[in-house]
Order: C-alpha cells, then structure tokens, then sequence
C-alpha cells in the first residue's frame, strides 16, 4: 500500500505526530530501528501516553498507520519526516551520529519530487550544512532543484491535553521558497496554523529560543530560592505573590533541576554552534550552570533536613524519593533529575527507594530501580522531586516522619507543617 508520509523515528515525536496526520485522513509510515517496537505498532498497541492504545488500534486497523525497518518502502511515499533523538555527547558537544546515519539511509532511496522536512532539534545550520549534502552526495540529486528540503521544529509537551501536535502552531523554513511552500502545504492537512519563516536557520533557532527561555528563566528562580534560604524568606510564597501582577511578569518554578529531551539539552546546541562565530552565550551557559547545579543544592537540602529534624546524617538514612518521571503524570524519564538526586544520594551513603506511580522500574545513568510501595512511615525522608497529582500529600505528610518538598506540592499544610522542609 502506498503512503502519502514517512515518519523515520516512532518516538515521542515521531508518533503522535503520525497520530495527527492519521485523523486529518493522510496515510502514514513509521520507520524505526527496533524491529520490537515496530510489531508493538503494527498490532496497536502504544507505549506512548499521548497516543493511548485505544487511539492508535483503529488508525493501525484502518490502514492509516503503519510501521517498517525497512527504509526502502520510503521510495514510495511523497513526503520524508524526521523526528529522531539529538543528544549531547559526554562532553556537552552535540551528537548527531544518529540524525546523520538516517540521512545516508534516506539519500539512497530519495527521487525525485520528494519532500524532506527535519523536525530533530538542533543548532541553526544543521539542515544546510550536515542533511542538505548528505541527501544530494547519496542521490545524486539537487536539493530545491529535484527535491524540496526544509526544517520543522518539533514541539511536544508529553502530558498535556490542552496543546498538543494538532493545534501547537507549527513553524516551517525551507532552503528556499519552494520548499517552505511544499512543507507548509504538507503540515497544513493536519494541523490548525502553520507559519513560514525565512530560512531553515531561523527555524532551527525559533526552537532553540523557546528552550532557552524557559532554561534561563528557570535558573533565575532556581537561583533565587538558594538565596531565600539564607535569608529566612518562603521562595514559593515569593513566586505566588509577583505572579499576581497582571503584565510584565511570567510565573516559573524552582526545582531539583531540569529534565526531558529538551531543557536541558538544546541550549547546549546553541552555546556549541556560536562559538564558531567567536560568540560566547554566557548567559545561556550560566543558566544551564545553575539548573545542573540543582540536584547537588538538593542533596543538602535533604542533609540539612535530617540534620535538623530527625538529628541524622544522610549517611546510613532511609530515604524515599518520590517521583523520578522529569515532569509530573507521566512515565518519562529522560534526563530527570531525580535519576541525578538518586545517584548522589546513594554516593553520601544514603539507603535510597523510590515510589512513581507512572514508573515501574527504570534503568538511567548506571542506576536500575524498580518502584517501591508508597509506605512513608518506613523512611526517615521522603523526598518530593516529581509532584503527581494523584498522591495525597495532605495524607503524605501525616504519614511521613519527615518529607523534604522540592516541588512545593505540599502548599500551606506543608508550610504550617513542622514535618516538612521545603526547598
């Protein structure tokens, strides 16, 4: 059967932007490596939470979805998406192994007419430099002349109901005009309001900009809730009381750190890219300092809790983290910084379980877990580092001899509360 469009990469992009596609009617491929998670799709079942199973069966049934290994079946269809992971090296340096890898699988089958679109987050210039010879070297064929090739920043928040692929405003740049148009014309079958831009460029740092913002700002509340401690002042009080003004302000939360596939990676991208332009992003770098510093401030907060409550070191305590998912009512943990907060803990010598609700077991950073009965009177700690909504923090804190809330999920019970220290 022929597809109208592939996706390559059936991640938490790559698949509920299939889904998307799929209910506007356009037939949809996904390809991915793991032959696993292709047969997982290709019998409907899901292992996303923003496209449940009972959401992904009828479009697998309906022959609107379908997933392969196989990057030749490509050929076939009009248009090549891209949604595949860009992460960062040991040394903070992007890796683009796996984008590049992709791109010599895609060359080789590309003909002509075909629509190329790289939704990957990455540094401005990744399309043109890296993709656009990578296409032309393996096909043989000239980008904007026998192909179109643009840029189309992904922008997915895992959990929310109210934004999602369908209505978030998707924005497109394409190496030149016919391309922008044929990836505009593509995006607008499935989704509400799209908007060009000038170049790939101006795309790819349209995305990193929107993670920037919020890491900066971030770093500015988790910088200030250090300096509240010192000084005696309720940080979370602080946050509430400026967000009553009406203009000129933006609410941001403090925390144990950053955490997600974005946040934490794609300023780096940028603070990579500007220094072949003799540029230094210090503030960017400052504020991924601040934010990686995070989980380490919150280790001694934990010390400083069972030192003053309970007159225990952390080393030899029970503690209980509660929460590693990065974000609250989902089961991903990419980059979260509970996984961090673990470690660390365990190096002080601390006895460390965990309880998630959305999170089984995981195996992150050196660290395999398996999630532990929600029994808070058998710890000397419980530690909140990711706020669900389904526990009862009220009941939490009663049962509890001592909870150390980093997410201020405890509100004024907890403030009042002589069992709980806050961040």
């Amino acid at each position: 059967m022929k597809r109208d469009v592939a996706i390559v990469g059936a991640g938490y992009v790559g698949l509920p932007l299939a889904r998307t596609f799929a209910d506007a009617g356009t037939s949809v491929l996904l390809v991915d490596v793991d032959p696993a998670r292709v047969a997982q799709l290709n019998a409907g079942e899901s292992y996303i939470e923003d496209v449940p199973t009972e959401v992904l069966r009828p479009l697998v049934e309906r022959g609107l979805v379908a997933a392969t290994t196989d990057y030749d079946e490509l050929r076939e269809v009009d248009a090549i998406l891209v949604a595949l992971p860009t992460p960062l090296s040991r040394q903070r340096e992007p890796d683009l192994r796996i984008l590049v890898s992709a791109a010599a699988e895609i060359s080789t089958r590309l003909r002509t007419g075909h629509l190329v679109v790289l939704e990957s987050t990455t540094y401005p210039g990744t399309t043109r430099e890296q993709v656009l010879p990578l296409l032309e070297r393996g096909s043989g064929l000239s980008a904007g002349k026998d192909f179109h090739l643009a840029f189309s920043p992904e922008r997915v928040d895992p959990g929310r109901e109210d934004w999602t692929t369908t209505n978030v405003p998707k924005v497109v740049g394409g190496i030149d005009e016919g391309s922008t148009a044929a990836a505009a014309a593509l995006y607008a079958k499935a989704i509400d309001d799209v908007h060009p831009v000038s170049s790939p460029e101006a795309a790819e740092l349209t995305k990193l900009l929107e993670n920037i913002f919020r890491s900066v700002n971030i770093a500015l509340v988790n910088e200030l809730a250090q300096l509240c401690d010192r000084m005696g002042i309720d940080v979370w009080e602080v946050v509430d009381a400026a967000a009553t003004k009406p203009f000129g302000f933006m609410s941001f939360k403090p925390g144990p750190g950053l955490g997600g596939h974005c946040i934490p990676i794609d300023p780096f991208y940028l603070t990579w890219k500007a220094r072949e332009f003799g540029f230094y992003t210090e503030f960017i770098e400052l504020a991924g300092k601040v934010n990686e510093s995070m989980p380490y401030y919150c280790r001694s907060v934990v010390s400083q809790a069972l030192n003053h409550k309970r007159q225990r070191s952390l080393s030899g305590s029970k503690i209980l983290v509660l929460g590693v998912a990065y974000k609250p009512d989902i089961s991903d943990t990419r980059e979260s910084p509970a996984v961090k907060l673990i470690g660390l803990l365990e190096k002080a010598g601390a006895d460390v379980a965990y309880h998630d609700p959305f999170v089984p077991s995981f195996v992150e950073n050196g660290i395999t877990m398996s999630s532990s009965p929600l029994e808070p009177a058998g710890y000397d700690c419980v530690v909140i580092v990711t706020n669900h909504s389904g526990i009862d923090y009220d009941v939490l804190v009663e049962d509890s001899l001592l909870v150390v809330d980093l997410r201020n999920a405890t509100g004024q019970n907890g403030t009042r509360s002589d069992k709980v220290w806050k961040l």
